[in-house]
């Protein structure tokens, strides 16, 4: 599972890989046969990496307009906000930096992405592999409650694990997509230099808090949405695809993780970006305190400032994370490792 923090924003695609990864699909009808066959764990996490980097880098210029409103308020020249347009601000960074800067902060978002889903994979299954070693969360009886907390914990905790591991790289990718005409980091091995000197080490940290803070509820809304969508649309109607009613459900589940959590996140990232490039620090009272003087100095709508893009990303996100998915199973299955 993947947590809605970090590089990664996806609590669509995080239940929707889940699911195809981890749970066999129906059965089929007699006169149907499976059209891919099972991969390996390697193949299986290298295809996941894949999918997921290239759908972020096919949604980048959502995700980084949804950066560039979120941080706005934060210093003295953006005290005076108009209302998020964002055909405005996307026709600013090409008349101002170029279309290439769309993609500021990408090549991060791939780096992270094989780390972060090898961490978050294999914890997942050790966390999984303990707590099923708790008396009456073995499996036995067929408890499906049991079955369902042993997910939920094990996820949330795969979560924790990977974000802490992989954390330094969520923040540079923060304040790469952040910098507008002014470049005070010139790219990954810079930024972690220039941080660690203006700093210290522990600025590479700043606002793991909040982070962490967003995983138990975004893996909440996200697995209990998408589970109960699932479960009452193929109860209803057991003849759909399969593949839509992942789509469906996926697409639905973020949407709803992403209106819970978009406020923790929009914190995340403003304490992130204390202190970068020399600049005066803003929030210096705590998570809670950065709620506090958000909400004073712009209004609970500010809490929400670039949600729409990130409403926009979460469809072609989940279809793309689908399509790479299933077809790099497809060639890994057929390679020769699978005869």
């Amino acid at each position: 599972m993947e947590a809605r923090v970090g590089v990664d924003g996806g609590s669509a695609t995080r239940e929707f890989l889940h699911h195809h990864q981890s749970r066999p699909p129906p059965p089929p009808p007699p006169q149907q046969q499976p059209q891919i066959s099972q991969i390996g764990t390697v193949p299986q996490l290298l295809a996941g990496g894949i999918a997921g980097a290239f759908s972020k880098t096919c949604t980048a210029p959502l995700a980084r307009l949804t950066i560039l409103f979120q941080v706005q308020g934060m210093h003295s020249d953006a005290a005076v906000l108009s209302k998020p347009s964002i055909w405005r601000e996307a026709l600013r960074v090409v008349n101002e930096e170029g279309f290439k800067a769309f993609w500021k902060g990408n090549l991060v978002t791939v780096v992270h992405r094989l780390p972060y889903s090898s961490v978050n994979f294999y914890a997942y299954e050790k966390y999984k592999s303990i707590l099923k070693t708790v008396p009456g969360l073995d499996g036995h009886g067929g408890n499906a409650s049991a079955d369902v907390f042993v997910h939920f914990v094990g996820g949330g905790l795969a979560g924790i694990t990977a974000a802490s591991a992989t954390y330094p790289l969520d923040l540079i990718r923060t304040r790469l997509a952040a910098q507008r005409n002014a470049m005070y980091y010139k790219g990954i091995r810079h930024a972690v230099s220039t941080i660690c000197k203006d700093e210290g080490f522990l600025g590479l940290y700043k606002g793991m808090g909040a982070t962490l803070l967003g995983v138990g509820p975004s893996i909440a809304i996200s697995f209990s949405v998408y589970e109960s969508l699932r479960y009452n649309w193929q109860s209803q109607r057991p003849d759909d695809s399969t593949v839509l009613v992942s789509l469906a459900c996926g697409s639905l589940s973020g949407i709803a993780s992403s209106t819970a959590t978009f406020p923790l996140d929009l914190v995340r990232r403003r304490m992130q970006l204390e202190g970068a490039a020399g600049r005066a620090r803003v929030y210096d009272m705590g998570i809670f305190g950065t709620f506090r003087h958000i909400i004073r100095s712009e209004g609970l709508r500010g809490l929400y400032r670039g949600i729409m893009p990130e409403y926009y990303k979460v469809v072609p996100s989940v279809g793309i994370v689908f399509m790479t998915y299933e077809t790099l199973k497809k060639l890994l299955s057929n390679g020769p490792s699978s005869s």
